[in-house]
């Protein structure tokens, strides 16, 4: 087993990496590839930029030339849910494009030509896990929920309710449906896991920079949790 762990920002896998045992580090184009152990699990850890387009190019990646066995996307979002407080968490059920609209050749919106769902579904064994890892950091503030994703920071109210009336999501990023996608066109099974940063209107401006370094920490070790329980369900087959 290796896990492959992507975060648009060095914030949200610094953590990560400085807990890495046995650490390499490979170059491959401006993206760097850090190898190790995370909690005795051989893993791949990433930066991958923000938006859709980092995040494919690096999960791709991660399955062509580190041949990931799974996938997880970790960081910080903006809630579309008001029942979420910041540095809750929401594990994917799935993710979807809230920026892709081509309803106009009859596809639902968010759905990609050519692809057989709108939202991609993430794996109920990861899922599992990582709604264990996160109560236990922090019991009664994790949700499951749909994740939307754009290449839009969302800081207006009505961004906010035109994307919770496209998706039901729970909340918003930048790269989680990309990253899902990508590793389910793959056949890699994922899971995505944010937490929240702001509550994605007029109010993100001033929330995001205040909280956005907690958010990411109590992400990452979530994540961090998530390796250990993959660790201890594989030494178990």
């Amino acid at each position: 087993m290796r896990l492959g762990i992507i975060g648009a920002m060095d914030v949200e896998v610094a953590m990560l990496k400085a807990r890495m045992a046995d650490q390499k580090i490979e170059r491959r184009g401006k993206m760097e590839f850090c190898l190790g152990k995370l909690e005795g699990l051989d893993v791949v850890v990433a930066q991958c930029g923000v938006g859709k387009v980092h995040a494919a190019m690096c999960a791709q990646t991660m399955c062509d030339h580190y041949e990931v066995t799974h996938l997880v996307n970790t960081g910080i979002a903006g809630s579309l849910d008001a029942e979420l407080d910041i540095a809750d968490i929401v594990i994917s059920d799935d993710a979807m494009y809230h920026d892709f609209d081509c309803a106009h050749f009859g596809y639902p919106v968010g759905q990609v030509p050519g692809q057989d769902v709108v939202a991609f579904p993430a794996d109920e064994q990861m899922k599992r896990l990582a709604f264990s890892a996160s109560e236990e950091k922090k019991p009664g503030h994790t949700k499951f929920g749909r994740i939307a994703t754009g290449d839009l920071f969302v800081g207006e109210e009505s961004a906010k309710n035109r994307i919770i009336e496209r998706t039901g999501a729970r909340c918003t990023e930048m790269e989680g449906a990309a990253i899902a996608q990508t590793a389910y066109s793959n056949g890699v099974p994922f899971v995505i896991i944010r937490a929240i940063s702001d509550k994605a209107d007029h109010s993100a401006q001033m929330d995001y920079p205040t909280f956005e370094k907690m958010a990411a920490e109590h992400c990452a070790g979530v994540t961090e949790g998530l390796a250990r329980r993959m660790k201890e369900f594989d030494t178990s087959l």
